[in-house]
C-alpha cells in the first residue's frame, strides 16, 4: 500500500512536470548562435543528437509567433523569445509590424538568457594586418612611427569604404572600433584647436554677407569670400591635400560643422574650404582642426582609410593580436518596431550600425529595457509617436550624434503621448556631431524624462519643446565641455510650449568654455509658461535663466555656488526686437508663426492657456508674470537682471538669500560689460528685495563639503514656506534590469565612480 502510494505520488509528479514543461514550451522560443532554423526552437540548446535546438534567426522565431496567431493559439500570457549570449552579425533591419504584436496582459518579449549577453551588430571584424611595405605611403608618415602603423584590405572581407561623410540625416561613413572603442581618424592637432587667424574682407565673390546685427572686429559674424587664414607649418608636410577634412566651430559656439578643404595654399597660409560651406560663414578667433590626414596618423588610436585603395592603416593602442578591430557596415537601423502593440526589447546589446540602431515607430506599450546601445552613428534610440512607448534602464555611450530622439502626442489637440525615457544612463555621448546631439530630445505633449543620468558631452542634455511634459529625479553633469550659450536642459523660440514641469532634478559640475558659458536649465528665447520646482544646482553655470519670457516659476530650488543663481532678461526690448518689428528687414517671425501653428485662439489653447489670448497686447516682448519665490541661494551670486529689468517686473519673493553678490544688472544686454555688481549690505538693493530673507551662515545644509545639500528642520528657509525636496530619489535606482549603481552619487554617498569606465549590467 506504501509502495502504491509511493508510485502515485511519482506519477503526479511527473504529470505536473510535464504540464509545466509543455508550458514552458508553449511560452518560450529561444534563437542561439548555434541554432538551427529546421529546429522547433523550443530548446535552449542542441539536444545530444542535434536533432533539435534552437532557432538560428530572429526572422524564424518571429515566423513561428505570427502562425501561433493566425491559428489563435498565443498564450495567455505572451511569449518569451531567448536570445542566448553571442555575437549577431545584422546585415539587414529586423522589423517587426502590427503581426508580431502581443496584448496587454500577453506581451511579446525578445530578451536575453539569464546573465548572457547577445550583441546585435552591424559591424564587421577585420584582420589580416600586416606592416607597410608601399614606398610611397612610407614617405608620408613620419619613420619613427613606421613600425606601429599596420595595413589591412578590407576589401578582402567583401567590404569597400565608400567616401568620408559627416551628414546628420544619412549614415555616417565606416568607422573603425578596437575592443569596443571608437578610434580617431587621423587629425592635427591631437588634442585641442588651430585658431582662425584672420578672414580676409576682399575677394570675387562674398559667399556669407554675416550674421547682423551680430559683429566680432568691426565686421558681420561670419562674413566670408571663401577662405581664411591659419597659423601652422604643418601643411606645408603633407604631400596630397586631397580628401581632407576640417572640424570646427567656425562662428558659433553652438555650432559645429565638418567642411571638406578645396585647397591650402601653405605658403599663403590660406585655406579654402570646399562648398557646402558653413552655414554661419567663417569668423577671426574661432577654433577647428584638420582631420583624414594620413601624414598626421602618429599617435596610437588613431587610423586613415585611403577611400580610392580602400587601404586601411592604423595604429591600434594595444597588441592587435590581442584585440578585435571592427568596422561598422549596416546604413540601417538594426531593429525596427512600426505600429506594433506590448512588444518588449530586454537585456540586448545593440552597436555599430552607422546610424540608429533602434526605431520604434507609432504603436502603443512597447518597451526597451536593461539594453546597451554603443558605437553608433548617430542616436541610439529613436521613439516617433504612438502611446506609453518606452526606454527604461538602458546604457547609452559612444553614439556619433544624441542618445534617445523621443517624440509622441498632438499639439494642436493637446492629446498626451505618455511616452517616456526612465533610468537610463547616458554619457559620452555626441561623439561625431559635437552640438545640438543630446542625452535626450523630447518634443509633442505630455511625455516623461525620469531618473536618468547624463553626463560628459560636448553640449546639450536634454533639449525640448511641445507642452506638458515632466523631466523630474535626473542627474546631469559634466555637460557643455566644448560648447557655449547652452543648457543642460534647453527649451527656446515658442509662446506656445506651456505646462512643462522641471522638478527634483540635481544639476552640477557644469562650465561652458565657449562664449556666453553654460545654464543649467535654458528658457531661451522667450519660451514661456514653464516652472522650475525643488531642483538642486551646484556649481551649475547660470543655473535658471528666463530669456526674454514670461509666465515662468522658479520655485523652491536650492543653488549652491552658481554664477549667478537666476537670470532673467528683457531681450525683446534690446537685442531681440527684431522679433517684434514686423516693419525690420531683419524681423524674425518665428514666435508669431508658432502661435499660428496651433490655432492659440480656439480651444484648447485658448481655455488650457487663456494668457495667450491677450498676450499681442501686453507689451508682448516684456518678461512679465515671472515668479522667483521661495527658493535658497548660497555662496554664489542670486540674480543677474538685464536690459532696464527691475523688481516691479520680476516678482521676487520669500527667497532666503546667502550669497555674497545678491545683484548684478545691468540696462543693457547680458552680452555687454558696462553691468553693476550689488554685494550683500548694498542698502538700495536689499531695499528693493526687502520681501527676502537674508543670511551669511549656512542656511542649514547637512553637508556643503561633503555636497549633501537637503536642509536640517531648523533651517530657516521652512519659516519662508520651502518644501522639502526628495534628494533621495534623484538619479538613477536598481531594478529587475539595473542591478548595478553606475551613477555619481554624490548628494547621498560619500563614494565616487570611475565615469572613464564603461559599465554594463
Amino acid at each position: 500500500m506504501k509502495t502504491s502510494k509511493n508510485l502515485f505520488s511519482v506519477f503526479i509528479l511527473l504529470l505536473l512536470f510535464r504540464c509545466s514543461s509543455e508550458k514552458i514550451a508553449n511560452n518560450t522560443l529561444f534563437i542561439a548562435p548555434s541554432g538551427n532554423d529546421n529546429w522547433s526552437g523550443k530548446l535552449a540548446e542542441p539536444n545530444n543528437n542535434e536533432t533539435d535546438g534552437p532557432f538560428a534567426t530572429f526572422q524564424k522565431a518571429q515566423e513561428t509567433i505570427r502562425e501561433l496567431k493566425k491559428m489563435g493559439k498565443l498564450p495567455a500570457d505572451g511569449v518569451t523569445v531567448y536570445v542566448r549570449g553571442g555575437n549577431y552579425s545584422i546585415s539587414k533591419t529586423i522589423k517587426f509590424t502590427t503581426e508580431d504584436s502581443g496584448e496587454e496582459n500577453a506581451p511579446i518579449t525578445w530578451c536575453s538568457y539569464n546573465d548572457e549577453k547577445p550583441v546585435f551588430s552591424g559591424g564587421v571584424a577585420i584582420s589580416g594586418f600586416m606592416k607597410i611595405c608601399d614606398a610611397e605611403v612610407l614617405k608620408r608618415i613620419e619613420k619613427t612611427y613606421h613600425d606601429s602603423i599596420l595595413v589591412c584590405d578590407p576589401a578582402r572581407a567583401g567590404l569597400k569604404p565608400k567616401e568620408l561623410t559627416f551628414h546628420r540625416r544619412k549614415p555616417l561613413a565606416m568607422e573603425l572600433f578596437f575592443n569596443d572603442e571608437a578610434m580617431t581618424i587621423a587629425r592635427y592637432p591631437n588634442e585641442g584647436w588651430l585658431k582662425i587667424t584672420d578672414v580676409p574682407q576682399f575677394g570675387t565673390e562674398l559667399i556669407h554677407k554675416g550674421d547682423l546685427p551680430h559683429t566680432r572686429f568691426g565686421i558681420p559674424v561670419g562674413r566670408h569670400y571663401g577662405r581664411f587664414t591659419y597659423e601652422s607649418d604643418r601643411p606645408e608636410r603633407w604631400h596630397k591635400t586631397e580628401d581632407i577634412w576640417m572640424h570646427g566651430y567656425w562662428s558659433w559656439d553652438w555650432s559645429d560643422i565638418y567642411n571638406k578643404i578645396e585647397n591650402i595654399d601653405a605658403v599663403k597660409k590660406e585655406i579654402y574650404p570646399a562648398a557646402p560651406y558653413s552655414g554661419y560663414g567663417y569668423t577671426k578667433g574661432q577654433r577647428f582642426y584638420f582631420l583624414n590626414v594620413l601624414e598626421e596618423l602618429d599617435s596610437p588610436g588613431e587610423y586613415y582609410i585611403n577611400r580610392k585603395t580602400g587601404k586601411l592603416y592604423f595604429w591600434p593602442p594595444e597588441n592587435i593580436n590581442e584585440g578585435e578591430v571592427t568596422v561598422s557596415i549596416l546604413e540601417e537601423p538594426l531593429l525596427v518596431l512600426e505600429n506594433t502593440s506590448y512588444v518588449n526589447i530586454e537585456a540586448i546589446t545593440f552597436e555599430c550600425s552607422r546610424t540608429t540602431a533602434v526605431k520604434i515607430i507609432g504603436g502603443n506599450s512597447n518597451k526597451i529595457a536593461g539594453c546597451v546601445f554603443r558605437n553608433l552613428g548617430n542616436v541610439a534610440v529613436i521613439i516617433d509617436g504612438g502611446e506609453n512607448n518606452g526606454i527604461i534602464s538602458c546604457d547609452i555611450y559612444g553614439t556619433a550624434s544624441g542618445g534617445i530622439h523621443l517624440t509622441g502626442g498632438d499639439r494642436k489637440t493637446l492629446t498626451p503621448a505618455n511616452n517616456y525615457a526612465e533610468n537610463n544612463h547616458i554619457y559620452n555621448f555626441g561623439r561625431v556631431f559635437r552640438t545640438y546631439s543630446p542625452a535626450i530630445s523630447m518634443n509633442g505633449v505630455g511625455n516623461r524624462l525620469s531618473h536618468n543620468h547624463i553626463h560628459d558631452s560636448p553640449h546639450a542634455g536634454v533639449l525640448f519643446g511641445g507642452n506638458e511634459h515632466i523631466l523630474e529625479f535626473n542627474e546631469v553633469h559634466d555637460i557643455a565641455k566644448e560648447t557655449g550659450d547652452v543648457g543642460a536642459f534647453y527649451i527656446g523660440r515658442n509662446w506656445t510650449c506651456r505646462g512643462n514641469i522641471i522638478r527634483y532634478n540635481y544639476f552640477h559640475h557644469l562650465f561652458g568654455p565657449g562664449l556666453h558659458g553654460v545654464r543649467a536649465v535654458y528658457l531661451d528665447d522667450f519660451s514661456s509658461g514653464t516652472t522650475i520646482f525643488g531642483n538642486v544646482f551646484y556649481k551649475a553655470g547660470r543655473a535658471a535663466f528666463i530669456g526674454g519670457g514670461r509666465d515662468n516659476i522658479i520655485e523652491n530650488n536650492i543653488f549652491v555656488e552658481c554664477d549667478p543663481s537666476i537670470q532673467v532678461d528683457a531681450r525683446g526690448l534690446s537685442w531681440a526686437k527684431n522679433y517684434f518689428n514686423k516693419s525690420s528687414k531683419l524681423h524674425v517671425s518665428t514666435l508669431f508663426d508658432g502661435m499660428d501653428a496651433v490655432n492659440f485662439s480656439q480651444p484648447p489653447y485658448s481655455e488650457k492657456y487663456p494668457e495667450l489670448l491677450t498676450l499681442y497686447d501686453d507689451d508682448p516682448a516684456m518678461p512679465k508674470n515671472n515668479k522667483i519665490i521661495r527658493n535658497v541661494s548660497f555662496g554664489g551670486r542670486f540674480i543677474d537682471l538685464y536690459d532696464k529689468l527691475n523688481f516691479e517686473i520680476v516678482e521676487v519673493t520669500d527667497n532666503l538669500i546667502g550669497d555674497p553678490v545678491l545683484l548684478r544688472g545691468s540696462l543693457e544686454s547680458d552680452q555687454s560689460d558696462n553691468f553693476q555688481i550689488f554685494q550683500y549690505g548694498h542698502v538700495e538693493t536689499m531695499e528693493n528685495m526687502k520681501g527676502n530673507k537674508f543670511l551669511k551662515e549656512n542656511p542649514g545644509f547637512e553637508d556643503i563639503a561633503k555636497e549633501k545639500f537637503q536642509l536640517n528642520d531648523k533651517s530657516p528657509a521652512y519659516e519662508l514656506g520651502f518644501k522639502k525636496i526628495p534628494v533621495e530619489k534623484i538619479g538613477l535606482y536598481n531594478d529587475e534590469y539595473r542591478t548595478q549603481m553606475t551613477r555619481m552619487t554624490l548628494i547621498y554617498t560619500d563614494k565616487k565612480i570611475n565615469l572613464n569606465k564603461n559599465k554594463e549590467k
